[in-house]
């Protein structure tokens, strides 16, 4: 019965996500907080290179193993992308804003992932990884 449970469970879309996404924030927020504390890299464009970073696993992981899409990642890349850049414009937003309100830097940025997550869910599993459905025609057809 567990065990059951936990296969529906690791089925569902959201939790791959989630998965993927705490992987990938770990990923990214490591790459921001290492530019930064290492090479004294600014806020924005710390932000931006791991971000970068972040969105070239997630595009295969979440390809693959999330939404188990069978595209090309070539295809799907452009469509990726214009979910990613829409999800990081909010996430810039959010962590200036938090900066401009004294949240410290490195929790500013955080907080936005927050933000960040929802856009990138939602684009993703409704626009992005969509199932086409195709009716398959008749073996006359061919």
């Amino acid at each position: 019965m567990i065990k059951t449970y936990l296969n529906k469970l690791l089925a569902s879309s959201i939790l791959r996500f989630a998965v993927t996404g705490v992987l990938n924030t770990l990923i990214g927020l490591g790459t921001i907080y290492a530019l930064k504390w290492f090479w004294s890299i600014g806020d924005t464009l710390a932000n931006m290179l791991g971000y970068l970073v972040g969105v070239m696993f997630s595009l295969v992981v979440n390809s693959r193993w999330t939404f188990q899409s069978r595209e090309s990642l070539l295809v799907i890349a452009p469509r990726y992308l214009a979910v990613i850049a829409i999800a990081y414009l909010v996430n810039l937003a959010c962590v200036q804003w938090c900066i401009r309100a004294q949240v410290n830097s490195y929790l500013a940025h955080a907080i936005g992932t927050v933000p960040y997550a929802v856009i990138n869910y939602a684009g993703s599993r409704w626009w992005v990884f969509r199932r086409t459905i195709t009716i398959a025609a008749k073996p006359s057809e061919y």
